[in-house]
Parts: C-alpha cells; structure tokens; sequence
C-alpha cells in the first residue's frame, strides 16, 4: 500500500514505552526508540546502550556471568563485557573481552568457565569453545575448543545453556554437521529421509544437498565429554530454554519461501523431548506434525525467524508472565508470551504478542537472576543494534509464581521420563516396558516407547510387535519394525495392518496406520503384488474421505497412487479442481507428477489446473515449485502428446495481480455490521456443510487465513474463532477491519524525506534496508526502505486486511459463511442438522 502526501508529522517522542499510546516518532537513524514500543500495561521500556556499529558491530547473543554484568557478541566480531547500572541515571559500561574467540551465537557462563559457540572463524575453527578465569583476575586465560562442528552461516552453532540434570545443552541449525564424536544416541542412528513419492528439492537451490537429520539437540558434561544426541529434525532452531518443571523446549524457523504450499510449517514452538525427530527435510520433504515419527509442535505461531527464547522464571513481572515462554521473532519484532498448560506428558498452548516494535531485529534476552528485569537486544546481520531493559512498575503482584501442574500430567510426565531414560542399547527391561506402552493414548509417550523399542536388538522384539491386538500398538509397532527390520519384515507388516478395520479406528490411528504403510515401502521394498492389493482393497474406497479430511485425504492420496489404485488419478485431479485452498490441490498436482499412464483427458485437465492456479500467491519459491512439478510430468510426454496438448504445455502466463481476485462477482450490498447482526444469530441449524466451505474460498478467507489446515498464514488462524467470538464480533472483524487490529498484525506507516508513505509490515532487514510487505495477498513482494530515508513512523490505523470482502453475497451466503467459521470446519456440528419443524 503506497500513498503520497504533502505534511509531516512533526512529533518526537523518546522516553518510556507506554501501551497503546499510538505514538508518532520522528524516525532515528540509531537504535529502536523505547516510544516506539508496544508493552502491556505496567511494562517500562528502556535503551541502556545505544552499540556503535563501526566499533562494536551488530549484537545476537549474550549471557549472564557469575558477576551479574552481561557478555555479549558482535555477530561478526569480538566479546563484550556489559556491567548493568546499579543505580537509576547510572550508564552502562562496555569493554571488549581480551580473548581471540567471538562470532559466539551461543553463550553460557558457568562456575566451569564460559562457554561460547562460534558460528564463524575460531582459533581453530568453528564449534564449542571453554574460556576460564584460573587465576580469578577477570582474564581468561585458559582456552579448549571442546566440540568442533562446521561453521553454518545463519544455519550453524547456536545457543548454550545449563540443564537441571547439570549437564550443558546445545542446539545447532541445519547446516551444522553432527560432530565427529557422539558418545551417546537418544535418537536413533538409522534416520532417512521416508518420503514415499519423492521428494523435490527447493526450487531456488537453497540447501539442496542437507539431508536428515537437520538441526539438532546435544547434551554433555561441563567438560565437553560424554555427548549426547537428544533431539534432531529441526531447521534452525536459535535457542533452547527449560521450564521449571524440567521440560525442554526451543522455537523453530519456517522456510518462507515455502509459503502458500503444502510443505509450509511455520515457525513454531516445541516440546524437544528425549529421542524425538521434527520433519525437516528440504524442499517439498518437510513432514507435516501428523506423522507419527515426528514429535510435531505445542504453538504453531506463524511466519517469522526465531531467535532468543527464554522462560519467564525469576522475573519480577505478573504471574502469568512468570510463567511464560518468551520467545523472539527477529523479522517481524515481536517477543511472544507463550502460555503452556501440561497436558497429557506434553502441553497445550496459547500465545500472545509481549514486546513489540518496528523495527525490532530482537536476536536475544534474558531474565536477569539479580534484578527480575528482562533484557533484550536488537541486531544482527549488521543492522543497528540495542541493548534495552523490561521492567514492571505495575500494580499486580510479582511473588515467584509456582508452574501451573497436575496430578494426572506429573505421573504422565514421569511415565515419559521413565521410557527416556532407557533410550539406549542394552537397556534392562526396555523391550517389555516399551511393548506395554507402544498403544498408549499420550502421543508423547507412545513416541518415547517405540524410540526406546527401536533401540533393542530387533530379534528380540520384531515377532512380539506383530502379535499385538490393540490397533494402536499393532500401528505404532508397525512402525518400529518398518524402521529397523529387514526386507523379509514386510510380509507380516501388510498382513497385520491390512487386517485392521478402518472404519474402527479414529483419525489419529488411521494418519498413523497411512504412515506405517509408508515406511513400510520406503525401507522394506515396493512390496509383492498381493500384498499391495489387499492394502487397496482396505483402503480405496475411503479417498476421499466424506468429511473432506484434508490431512486424511492427502495421506490416502499418497499411498494410493504409489499402489496404482484403481482410477486414483480421476480422483487427484477432481480434489485438484475441487479443494478450496491452493496448497491442498499443489499436493495432488505433486502426488501425480511421476505416474506414467494418463488419458488425453485427464491431461488436459492436469495442465489446465497450472495455468488456473497462476493467481495464487506465495513464498519466493512457490512458482518455482509450481514449475518444476510441471516440467517433470512434461518431461514423461511424447512429442506427439506435447503437440496434442498444444499450448496447455506451453508457457505459462504472467501471473495475475492477486488484488483483481478481490471482486468475482458482482456486488450485491456495502453491508454493514447492523445490516447483519440480528438475523445471524436466530438462524442455530439448517445450514449447507459444502456452501459454506465454497463461500469461505470465495470471500477470499484462503488467501491470509489458515482454517481446519489450509490456507495461508498472514493473518490469524480461525479455526477456533466461533469459541471465541459471536456472531457481531465475528461481522465487526470482517466488515469493520480498522476497528480493532492485534498487535500480532498491525502494520506500521513509514514516511520518508521524498514524502512516501509505506504502510505494511517490516518482515526483513539487511544493514539499514528494511524490508516491508505491504500486501497481505503477496507477502514477498518487498517494498524496500532505507532506514536512513525514514523520516516519521507510527502504528497504522489501518488494518491490511481488505475491506469489503463480503460485499459480493448475498444475506444468505454471509450467514453460510458465518456458520461455517462457527462450526470450525466440523460437517456434523448441530449447525448443519436439518431444523425441525414446530408442532402444530
């Protein structure tokens, strides 16, 4: 969105950030005034030091040593010593550290000595280096370089931090290598990359050649010694924090040039338990959190890049801040406040925006053991950088807040820390404990139990696996078995699961039972023709599921074209035409893309669907993607099928501004909020499931929201919205946008000396560049701002979600497309039974 204009605002507020003061700032060509940022009530704001970038570069982590001053790291450069102010007016004081170690993007001082993890060019290389202070003079002296590991740009080294068990944990992104000597395996060694179909690496290259097993966790006594593998299948996971109930817990990065298909994870909260695997893999590999070998997340938050983390604990600040996960979102500026509840042997969570600014390029924090204030710096990728203190000056207590617990999660919890604790070889009653818990209803437990299983000699538990009776253990060990057996294994693994009745099992069982078969052809073999028919015969006649399950559908999909099922490739390009949002119909476009036998008609109508989707929007790979799956069904064609298909396999035409989409259809009525209020919320049954799904796609919902899985990610997620909303706050949301805007997405108005006016959405920056998306339909087309060329900035009155998306329906149809929200995409929701008619 661009706008010119002939005034300024001429307002200039530094000091103390109050809530929704809905200031003007004239913009600093420094760091990041404390006006300009959002807090809730009773939270201070403040900049205790300003970093020159030529002298002391760009900071991205930092810690507390045993002296209370903080160390810091130039992302490039050298170590920093910050002794806080003790006093109020006090200034800080920075010295540089007289060691030949920085580039840290991981720093833990202990009583053993500081640890720093470089990310760059050390003394000997990159990796874990030990720094102490023998001679307790405030030099270090003595250096080791404890755990070399490969330098991995933004992807590398990372964070360190003390565990409640006294060992040391740290984490590493993608591209980091393992390092050479691992004592010990939690996870276990034979990870693969398990795609069935394939996979395709990103289409713009980007780490092509990084397999499995990703980002990982390491643990190790405070020596270097004795490490540990504890967690691996992330991306690039920055920080590592622990709750005071012992739960470890880290917050990873999407791939955003992923956006818009069905292989997009967004950033996202998770419970990193012992042994456990998260999915990443390049490309289109990513696993989605249903796979039952991946342990999935607690908070999916959305696009962003993640950064420090922290727990709330030992702050000064009200009680449910204290127990929250604070978590840093460097592009979009944002500290989130994630609320966790246990649940089960995990949680469940809710999230909320803590500390926001633009910009805000938060790369790290801490909870100060001293004072209880929170300390948070900006930076990174040598833009400006800050070092700013939270405090509470409120009125609401901050006594230390015990974590919220139960009975019931405790004994779960230990349950799971028991199975943990026999992840290994060779460990004494492994095998029958972990067979009594492979159909356990905790996830997070039954994940623990085949981790441990899988860790035994197969011999002495594969034929034990296959016995069982319970669904859930005969799937779970299924899996196991797939994973650590032999070729020979596969007969038996298709003759148990393709004798459980589908129509028995819940949906959980019915993802696993679909991923079980999956593992059991990518490591066992493509199996022997009776077999494969006898698992068509179990399952064909369920795609598509009734429910219109995308997940179901997607899993069922891919099994059955990898079989050959019968006339599954009619019904792929059907859910291709028939899916609502883009990236559920990108997955069956993918699913297709190697089978041989087609009908000139169906590719026709497989063609057709390239140039139909070329409106939609998404990450910067996401033609890329489009593209590729296209030139590899061409590439299977003849030259006289490519001649047949004429211009369908030509080339594809520009893609369409996504803004033209906006208006489909003719209007019918500039509805407002009262036009609507009173009428939709009579109306409690009667409904159409199948008009309302259609109506919420072309309201164009899709475009910025995710609901039941699908859809995009720039605006909140609504699949819980009607247990939050009524009816009037649902139509004053959608008619009156400006009317309340969420911190977590209210966009910001530049104003630059040539008089521009940008208002959008910071989502990147590099040096004083900042990149803004200004269309919530496009979000990686950058409108690009020098920093130095800001002139004003404040928060925009605006909401950049569009006005007038209902203006196309009838009264009608917008009350379809409410009881469709309120429903949460449920078809057998009381609002689509069919009204009954009043007695006489």
């Amino acid at each position: 969105m661009l706008w010119f204009r002939k005034t300024r605002w001429l307002a200039l507020l530094i000091g103390i950030s109050s809530p929704g003061s809905g200031v003007t700032l004239l913009a600093q060509q420094g760091a990041t005034a404390p006006a300009a940022f959002k807090v809730p009530e009773g939270f201070e704001v403040e900049l205790l030091h300003e970093v020159p970038l030529a002298e002391q570069g760009s900071w991205v982590s930092m810690c507390v040593d045993l002296e209370g001053r903080l160390i810091v790291s130039d992302q490039y450069g050298k170590l920093y010593r910050v002794a806080l102010p003790k006093k109020e007016g006090e200034k800080i004081a920075v010295e540089s550290l007289d060691v030949s170690v920085g580039m840290a993007q991981g720093l833990l001082h202990t009583r053993d000595g500081l640890y720093v993890n470089i990310n760059g060019e050390g003394p000997s290389g990159a990796g874990l280096y030990r720094l102490q202070d023998l001679d307790k003079d405030g030099k270090f002296e003595k250096q080791d370089h404890l755990i070399p590991l490969n330098a991995g740009g933004e992807h590398g080294p990372h964070a360190l931090i003390e565990g409640p068990d006294g060992r040391i944990y740290m984490c590493a992104g993608n591209a980091t290598d393992l390092p050479s000597k691992i004592d010990r395996y939690r996870v276990p060694k034979h990870w693969s990359e398990d795609h069935l179909l394939g996979r395709m690496p990103d289409a713009r290259g980007f780490m092509a050649d990084r397999q499995a097993p990703g980002g990982f966790v390491l643990s190790f006594r405070p020596d270097g010694s004795d490490v540990e593998l504890v967690a691996t299948g992330f991306r690039n996971e920055y920080d590592i924090a622990f709750n005071p109930l012992g739960d470890l817990f880290t917050y990873d990065a999407d791939m955003e040039w992923d956006v818009g298909t069905p292989w997009y994870r967004p950033t996202r909260v998770n419970h990193v338990t012992g042994g456990s695997e998260f999915g990443w893999r390049n490309g289109t590999g990513k696993w989605p959190e249903y796979f039952a070998d991946s342990m999935g997340s607690v908070a999916n938050i959305g696009p962003g890049s993640p950064t420090g983390i922290c727990f709330g604990t030992g702050a000064k600040f009200p009680a449910k801040y204290q127990r929250a996960l604070l978590i840093g979102d460097w592009s979009y500026g944002v500290i989130y406040a994630v609320h966790l509840t246990p649940e089960g042997s995990s949680y469940q969570s809710t999230f909320e925006p803590f500390v926001s600014a633009s910009p805000m390029p938060i790369t790290d924090m801490v909870v100060h053991p001293s004072d209880g204030n929170l300390y948070f710096m900006i930076g990174g990728r040598k833009v400006q950088s800050g070092l700013y203190r939270l405090k509470y000056k409120g009125t609401e207590s901050t006594a230390p807040a015990a974590p919220i617990d139960s009975a019931n999660a405790a004994q779960a919890r230990s349950l799971r820390r028991n199975l943990e604790q026999l992840q290994g070889p060779g460990k004494p009653g492994a095998v029958s404990t972990s067979l009594a818990m492979l159909g356990h209803p905790d996830r997070a437990v039954r994940f623990a139990a085949r981790i441990a299983l899988e860790h035994q000699p197969v011999t002495q538990w594969r034929g034990r696996v296959m016995e069982a009776t319970n669904p859930q253990s005969l799937v779970t060990g299924a899996i196991a078995l797939a994973r650590c057996g032999e070729p020979s294994d596969q007969a038996a693994i298709h003759q148990r699961l393709a004798s459980l009745d589908w129509g028995s099992l819940d949906r959980t069982q019915r993802l696993e039972l679909l991923r079980a078969y999956q593992l059991s052809f990518t490591r066992l073999g493509e199996g022997v023709p009776e077999a494969r028919q006898a698992i068509v015969a179990q399952l064909d006649r369920h795609f598509p599921v009734p429910d219109e399950d995308s997940s179901l559908n997607r899993e069922l999909a891919t099994v059955l074209v990898y079989l050959g099922a019968p006339g599954i490739t009619d019904r792929c390009i059907a859910r291709m035409s028939n899916a609502q949002s883009a990236d559920e119909q990108i997955h069956y476009a993918m699913a297709l893309r190697d089978v041989k036998e087609w009908t000139d008609e169906q590719r026709q109508k497989y063609f057709q669907w390239f140039i139909d989707v070329s409106t939609a929007r998404g990450g910067a790979s996401f033609g890329g993607f489009l593209a590729n799956i296209r030139k590899v069904v061409i590439g299977h064609l003849s030259d006289e099928q490519k001649q047949t298909l004429g211009e369908l396999v030509g080339d594809l035409p520009e893609p369409r501004d996504p803004l033209a989409d906006l208006a489909p259809r003719p209007l019918v009525q500039e509805w407002k909020v009262e036009d609507l209020v009173e009428e939709a919320s009579q109306k409690n049954s009667g409904y159409d499931f199948s008009k309302g799904k259609q109506l919420f796609a072309i309201a164009q919902c899709y475009k910025c929201h995710r609901f039941q899985g699908q859809g995009g990610i720039q605006g909140p997620d609504l699949t819980a919205v009607s247990g939050r909303f009524s009816p009037r706050e649902m139509l004053t949301a959608i008619i009156e946008p400006n009317k309340e805007i969420s911190d977590q997405y209210q966009a910001t108005q530049f104003v630059t000396e040539d008089d521009q006016v940008v208002v959008g959405r910071v989502a990147n920056l590099n040096g004083s560049t900042l990149m803004i998306t200004t269309n919530m339909l496009d979000p990686q087309n950058f409108t690009n701002l020098d920093r130095k060329s800001i002139t004003e900035m404040k928060p925009s009155p605006n909401s950049m979600m569009p006005s007038g998306l209902l203006n196309t329906l009838s009264k009608e149809e917008v009350f379809e497309l409410l009881a469709y929200m309120k429903s949460g995409g449920n078809p057998a929701h009381p609002l689509y039974q069919q009204a009954t008619a009043a007695a006489p």
